[in-house]
């Protein structure tokens, strides 16, 4: 309507003014409904013409979408395995920080578990010490083996010597007795290193692996202990939290709840334009919009990303061919809108559906040296028209709690 009262200040107004003014024409009498179409055929059709061109280019260049909201994320609440709930710390809708725990499942088992891998560890730190022990016993036991064998082989020297010097004062099978006593004391020595060196690679290397391996049983089993602690991953809001005690809950269930991460919907507005529209849509565009929970306010928005695919016409793949005839809908553009000003989106409520107009600007090429005067006159144009969309956008926000509370009967 606006548009088609503008078009007609530029065609059927001046028809009509020349009509009655400079040709004296009265309405009843020589201006009555035949001759008002008749005579003002062309500035209707005109008008009329002209209309459509301004609408058409106003929605092109200045495209605008009641598709438009403050999406936000939400995530699931739910154990990485499943239980009987033993305790729940939050009510049905509660304000939660990072790390608060919000429901603790059954966990006998992984207490018992986790005591099991602490006495292991417990366990090998005794053998440990016991191994540390037998490796001092060895070592005892090898200085003991020394003296013995030196004690035999000492003797031995004497009688061997006395042997030389006397032949026949020492009997020979006392010195053979004595040589065999020396080579047994000798391997006592070789054997007590033995049982040293076993000792000593028990403390050093074989131990500590085992208790290497107790310990990560013990973190694993910690870890599963854990588990039956459901926390909140992010400073946020718990809704729709209905689990209670004795209740049993798993992955393939439906969560327990939501959680709403804090300023969820607050950074950015998205909004899907037509198709038409996408050559037009670009990074950097100023944008405006009105949202339903904040009426009779005009937020100033800038294009922050344009997304370069259409939802719409995605597929998975499947043992059918894809028939072009049956996909739904026409898919939209999807715009990224952040606030031109901080604190724009403040008292917008998230998930609040909006209407968005964006506004084409050719000031970069209007200035621009090299542009034709044509061009340049074409382009303030476009620029100028935008006013037209702007005026609607207000007129929107004006009658929105009217149409939703009264005409709607949405109260």
């Amino acid at each position: 309507m606006l548009e088609l009262i503008i078009c007609s200040l530029l065609t059927i107004l001046p028809d009509y003014l020349y009509r009655r003014f400079a040709q004296g024409k009265r309405f009843g009498k020589e201006i009555t409904l035949f001759s008002v179409w008749y005579e003002l055929r062309w500035g209707i059709t005109g008008c009329l013409m002209l209309t459509v061109a301004l609408i058409t280019s106003v929605f092109f260049f200045h495209p605008a979408t009641s598709n438009a909201a403050l999406l936000f994320r939400t995530v699931p609440i739910l154990p990485e395995g499943s239980g009987r709930v033993a305790e729940v710390n939050v009510g049905y809708s509660q304000a939660v920080k990072k790390g608060d725990v919000l429901f603790r499942l059954d966990n006998s088992k992984q207490t018992a578990a986790l005591e099991t891998a602490r006495r292991k560890v417990a366990e090998i730190d005794a053998s440990m010490a016991s191994a540390r022990a037998d490796v001092a016993k060895a070592e005892a036991q090898i200085q003991e083996a020394r003296a013995s064998y030196q004690q035999a082989k000492d003797e031995l020297e004497v009688k061997t010597e006395l042997q030389r010097r006397n032949p026949g004062i020492v009997p020979q099978r006392d010195i053979e007795k004595l040589q065999v006593v020396v080579e047994q004391r000798q391997a006592g020595i070789d054997a007590a290193a033995a049982v040293k060196e076993s000792a000593a690679l028990q403390v050093s290397t074989l131990l500590p692996a085992q208790k290497a391996s107790a310990e990560a049983s013990l973190a694993e089993a910690q870890v599963d202990l854990d588990k039956t602690f459901v926390r909140a991953g992010v400073d946020g809001r718990v809704e729709q939290f209905l689990v209670r005690t004795g209740d049993v809950v798993n992955q393939l269930m439906r969560p327990a709840g939501i959680l709403i991460p804090e300023g969820s919907g607050r950074k950015g507005l998205q909004a899907g334009f037509g198709q038409i529209e996408a050559g037009v849509m670009k990074e950097g565009m100023v944008a405006e919009a009105t949202c339903a929970s904040r009426p009779w306010a005009i937020i100033p928005l800038v294009v922050t990303a344009v997304q370069d695919y259409i939802a719409a016409g995605q597929f998975r793949t499947g043992e059918q061919l894809i028939e072009a005839q049956n996909l739904a809908k026409p898919g939209t553009i999807l715009v990224f809108l952040e606030p031109l000003y901080k604190g724009g989106l403040d008292g917008v409520t998230a998930g609040s559906t909006c209407i968005v107009n964006a506004y084409t600007s050719n000031h970069d090429e209007i200035v621009d040296p090299k542009t034709s005067t044509g061009r340049r006159i074409a382009l303030h144009a476009i620029d100028a028209i935008g006013f037209v969309h702007a005026l609607l956008l207000r007129i929107q926000a004006l009658l929105l709690p009217f149409k939703t509370l009264i005409f709607s009967g949405g109260h």
